[in-house]
């Protein structure tokens, strides 16, 4: 595996699968990473911790980073180039073109973390226009951010298609994700409320968590999505609906 630092270095030559990330990788992660291996000649992934998707407050400071344990788990998982731009480099001095997708990255996250979709946006298209693939992949876990740049790629004819990975849990039941290593173990048993409030369709299972949202949403397919804040930690995740009886 080839670790590159600038869009120069990159190969554009194949079919490429590209997974966008921002680094932590965890089981989810590699998931994504297996399904782009499947499909496609060439892997890349990138790893781009965005501040342009972090609100005012949010936890970009705290969010983890581990370049060289992410190196190891990519290469591991059949990733052939690990994308590692500087910021300077996505975001270049005077840099002041950003990509809105309006109804959609304005509801739920949006009206909770306003801006953070037109940060993913805005990093996405750039990315796919670095990179080239034919094939992007994403998490089911992030529903909206799915939702988000299926609107980008068909409102922009973007030429690529986009690949979506069903979300990876525990044995638990809580679904991965970076921000499960800041909950404390009480915190964590606390935490698997949420998955279970989603299976049930049973909002009230929430009672005691400070809750964002607990809301159905018209995504394709249709999910239930919720957020929750345990501590300092706030947690997102969402069960498909589409084809349920209730």
């Amino acid at each position: 595996m080839r670790i590159v630092r600038s869009a120069a270095e990159l190969p554009h030559h194949g079919e490429i699968g590209l997974v966008p990330t921002m680094g932590a990788f965890h089981e989810g992660h590699l998931a994504l990473f297996r399904a782009a291996r499947e499909e496609n000649q060439l892997v890349v992934a990138s790893l781009f911790v965005n501040p342009a998707q972090f609100t005012e407050g949010d936890d970009l400071e705290r969010y983890p980073r581990d370049e060289r344990r992410d190196a190891e788990l990519a290469e591991g998982a059949g990733v052939d180039v690990l994308y590692v731009p500087t910021a300077e480099e996505v975001y270049p001095p005077g840099f002041e073109t950003w990509v809105e997708v309006e109804r959609l990255g304005a509801m739920l996250e949006g009206e909770h973390r306003p801006g953070h979709f037109r940060g993913v946006a805005t990093v996405c298209l750039k990315l796919f226009n670095l990179v080239r693939p034919r094939r992007a992949y994403f998490g089911q876990k992030d529903a909206q951010q799915v939702a988000v740049v299926q609107r980008l790629v068909r409102d922009l004819a973007v030429p690529l298609e986009i690949c979506v990975v069903p979300t990876v849990r525990d044995a638990d039941g809580l679904a991965l994700s970076s921000r499960n290593a800041h909950l404390s173990p009480e915190e964590r048993e606390r935490a698997l409320a949420l998955p279970r409030a989603l299976a049930a369709r049973d909002r009230g299972l929430l009672d005691g968590l400070e809750v964002d949202y607990f809301e159905e949403a018209d995504f394709e397919p249709r999910v239930l999505a919720a957020a929750v804040r345990i501590g300092s930690t706030r947690l997102i995740d969402n069960v498909v609906l589409e084809g349920d009886p209730s």
